[in-house]
């Protein structure tokens, strides 16, 4: 079997994901184009030897629908004989998209591939795809009655389960902004982001290179003035006694982006020259309760560490996904888990979460940070919608 490694890894900076955001005036397809073609002009690499684009986008509706990663490799230059197909495992799709193409290298169906993602939620806001109507249908409202719930109430629900307060969910929310800011002063991100030539209202070009979401004065006693964004009286009657913590404070805020990475065999790399970044080691993917929603990091991390062989304590990072505080923070109390090791650079209540790229944007992360401290095995999970949950190992080169 072939060792499947990364060569490099990318990302835009977030950009605020409502008109007027840093990257709302671009184009989705052009966003995540911008990437490919860095991501080949920077590894010098012939691009008619990439096997396939693999690209996570979950709103495939106007804009990024008819198949955005096909559109995108076109849009970049690459040649017409390089294909692509464009996947929804909702937040993490671009994560699914790394495991597809890590997993046809090491099965010898693919020797390169480019495994990326994009969301514009400033010109596809969520929830455009259903068209007003049920995406569910009768049986799982059968199955599943009253029904299934928001993201937000799944939030609540856990911040109930794991008896978490409002004053921590705040807590962990600024830590997130602290860690974020104090990374990108000290140029840790430098290496992952890549400019992306941005139009503003005025006309006028300028060079996107941050992220925009981080808010490097945010405090928990600042937070603690918004009030919660999914009180609702049906809701509380339903589920009696949820705290009402949740805000847009201590939530992932709407976010604009794109990400990418090249995944090759070893041997390829070795024949073309490249210097690996890291290996994949293993990889985990779990469905868990779709009420719950956002628990399945926990059972997706015991099945990849029980299939690696590591521990816990063997990892030197663990990235998982903010989709909302509470999310790491009952991940972290249930695996008796390092809060140092859990996303050492802020995760997306500060750094975004532009849904279909969030998996290889925190790729990019995780890398980097491995690299920096000289760390070798670095965990990343990610929640997602209808309780499911992505998880993977990788170890630094």
């Amino acid at each position: 079997m072939n060792d499947a490694v990364i060569v490099d890894v990318i990302r835009t900076g977030s950009g605020r994901g409502k008109p007027g955001g840093a990257l709302s005036g671009t184009h989705p397809v052009d966003l995540l184009a911008g990437v490919l073609a860095t991501l080949v002009e920077r590894n010098g690499l012939d691009p008619a030897q990439v096997d396939d684009v693999i690209a996570g986008c979950v709103s495939q509706a106007g804009e990024q629908t008819f198949n955005i990663a096909r559109n995108a490799a076109l849009a970049a230059g690459l040649p017409i004989t390089v294909p692509g197909v464009t996947i929804d495992r909702q937040c993490g799709s671009s994560q699914q998209a790394a495991h597809f193409a890590a997993q046809g290298v090491m099965a010898g169906a693919y020797d390169i591939v480019i495994a990326g993602g994009v969301e514009s939620m400033s010109r596809v806001p969520m929830g455009t795809p259903t068209g007003g109507r049920d995406p569910f249908g009768p049986r799982v409202a059968d199955r599943f009655a009253p029904g299934l719930v928001p993201q937000g109430i799944s939030a609540e629900l856990i911040a109930a389960r794991w008896g978490f307060d409002r004053e921590t969910v705040d807590a962990y929310a600024a830590e997130s902004h602290r860690r974020a800011a104090a990374a990108a002063t000290a140029g840790r991100f430098d290496q992952e982001i890549v400019p992306v030539t941005v139009t503003g209202p005025d006309g006028a070009e300028h060079t996107h290179v941050a992220d925009e979401t981080i808010r490097p004065t945010t405090t928990a006693e600042g937070l603690a003035g918004l009030k919660p964004s999914f009180y609702d009286d049906a809701w509380d009657q339903r589920f009696e006694g949820l705290p009402w913590l949740i805000t847009p404070g201590n939530s992932s805020p709407l976010t604009d982006g794109a990400s990418a990475a090249l995944i090759m065999s070893e041997r390829r790399a070795t024949e073309l020259g490249l210097r690996p970044r890291a290996r994949f080691v293993a990889f985990a993917v779990v469905g868990d309760d779709p009420i719950m929603m956002l628990t399945g990091p926990i059972p997706a991390t015991r099945k990849i560490i029980e299939k690696s062989g590591l521990s816990l304590d063997q990892l030197d990072a663990y990235e998982v996904n903010e989709a909302f505080a509470p999310v790491p923070l009952a991940w972290a109390r249930d695996l008796d888990a390092d809060p140092e090791r859990l996303n050492p650079c802020g995760g997306a209540i500060a750094l975004g979460h532009p849904l279909g790229a969030s998996g290889t944007k925190l790729l990019a992360t995780l890398v980097n940070h491995l690299e920096a401290t000289g760390g070798r095995y670095g965990l990343q999970t990610m929640c997602e919608g209808g309780g499911m949950a992505n998880a993977m190992i990788i170890e630094r080169l």
